[in-house]
Formats: structure tokens, sequence, C-alpha cells
């Protein structure tokens, strides 16, 4: 039996797939109605969530950070079955993972943090990817269980917290992109350039395909044989912040891209490949 602790809308559709397949699922939520609204699907519910996790093998979370995931496991302490296993999909930072692994063990229980990039409708669907990482020998054991709930379980090994650490990496790609993406709506009103253009555009030319491509080549070491100049993006950067302001609207991102790029023309790397920009980061990683 399987206790799922929040029922936000990736919680919530976890539970409706899991009861799907069969699973009997213990509910609970900090909002009761959250919870009980899930019985038309065939779960319990649970307004104390020490009940909710009472005679469960595995507790599932999907909540909203550190203080929560430790303020809600403490409550429910005195209900988890000797031994219970808690997979976490809030989430989190990486020292909290690391922390919660170490100290739920001490207390009999195994704490396993499987992050997701998963929508409510991969949750649903059972589609998307889950991460996980640490003693490979509870992966092995838990992976076929989480398989189901995913498209596919990544494995990043034995260290505690990397797969919270990739999840970090992961979101703050989506977070610059979607920044990124507000910027070019900003200078595609700025031009008086149509939305339905924009979308033509990234329809036919799709620069995510070039992703791979651009971090092997960042993370080369080798910027003397630039396919694009620093200089000749910093000129090209201008036009867009000038543009920008002539239509008078906001950049949020731009700008600050700008001023990382006059950095390195100012070291001496204008006739580099403009991914110099990124030399610094890989270098700390590497070395």
């Amino acid at each position: 039996m399987i206790a799922f602790l929040g029922m936000g809308l990736l919680g919530s559709n976890f539970v409706r797939a899991l009861i799907s397949k069969g699973e009997t699922v213990q509910v609970w939520n900090r909002t009761t109605a959250k919870a009980t609204a899930l019985e038309t699907f065939g779960a319990k519910a649970f307004a104390d969530v020490t009940e909710a996790v009472k005679g469960a093998d595995r507790i599932h979370l999907a909540l909203k950070d550190d203080h929560t995931v430790n303020e809600v496991l403490e409550a429910a302490l005195a209900g988890l079955k000797p031994g219970a296993m808690i997979i976490d999909h809030t989430t989190t930072s990486a020292d909290g993972a690391v922390a919660r692994t170490k100290e739920w063990a001490t207390r009999g229980f195994t704490y396993v943090h499987a992050p997701v990039f998963m929508g409510p409708s991969n949750a649903l669907e059972s589609t998307g990817y889950m991460l996980v990482s640490g003693d490979q020998t509870v992966i092995s054991n838990i992976t076929p269980a989480l398989a189901k709930m995913t498209g596919q379980v990544i494995n990043f090994g034995d260290t505690v917290g990397k797969a919270a650490g990739i999840k970090l990496i992961g979101n703050s790609f989506l977070v610059s992109l979607t920044a990124g993406l507000a910027d070019t709506l900003s200078l595609a009103k700025a031009l008086d350039i149509p939305i339905s253009d924009v979308s033509s555009l990234f329809g036919a030319w799709n620069p995510g395909t070039g992703l791979p491509a651009r971090l092997q080549r960042m993370t080369s070491g080798t910027y003397n044989n630039p396919s694009w100049e620093l200089s000749m993006a910093r000129k090209d950067t201008q036009l867009f912040i000038d543009a920008a302001k002539k239509g008078d609207t906001h950049l949020a991102v731009l700008p600050a891209i700008a001023a990382e790029m006059d950095r390195w023309i100012e070291k001496g790397h204008g006739n580099d490949d403009w991914t110099v920009i990124g030399k610094d980061s890989i270098e700390a990683i590497t070395n």
C-alpha cells in the first residue's frame, strides 16, 4: 500500500495514475479538500498525516520545499510503518536531500530523493523523466516501481544528492530559457512583429536542436576558431537593446548578457567564439 503526501497538480495526478494501475493509495494534503477530491478516483483521504501513512510500505511526497518536506515528515513519523521507504519528488536543495537521507536512515527508514522533469499531464500519463542517485542497491530495488510512474528513470550513480543537483541544473536552464523568451517577445513588440511571425520562425527553425553541439563547443576549451565572434555577437546584442529602448519595452536578461560580453572583450577575447563567456564556469567544474 502507498501513501502520497501533497495533492498539488503533480501529486494528485500521480495518485490518479497509481490507482489506475491497481495501487491502493492513501492521500493527505494540508488543505484537506484537495485530498478528499481524490476519493472520486478511489483514493482514501485523511485529514491527519499520521493516519495517512499508517500501513504504507512506500510514502511518496510532492511538496513545496525543504522546510515543508522536513515539517511534514516529522509530523508523519509516529504513523510510519517500521522500515517504510520514503520517496520524495519535491524539488529541494542538494544539501537537504543529503541530510534527509542520513537522518532518516538513523531512524530506520530509507529516504530516496527522486525529483522529476514532469508536468501534471506527464504524471497522469506516466511519461517524462524521474531522477535518482545514491545507494545503488536501494535504487535497483525501487526502480521498477518508479518506472511505472514515469517514462524514464535516470540513474546518476551512487552520490547522494546528485539527483537534486541535476534537477536544479535543469530548472535553471528552463528559467533562463523562459526569461530569454520574454526578452525575445519584448524585442518583437518593439519591432512591431506579431507573435504569429515569431511562432512561424521557431516552427521552421528550432534552435533547441543545436543545444548538444553548443554544449560541446562551450566545454571544448577551444575558442579561437569562431563560428560567431564575440565582438559580432556583442554588436548584435546592442542592436537588440537599442531596438527595445526605442520601442519602450523592457529587457530583463539581455543587458546582463551584454555586460558579461563586455567583460570578456576587455580581457582580449573579442575575436574568439562567443561561447568563451562560459569559460570560467567550465574551468571551475573541470578543475
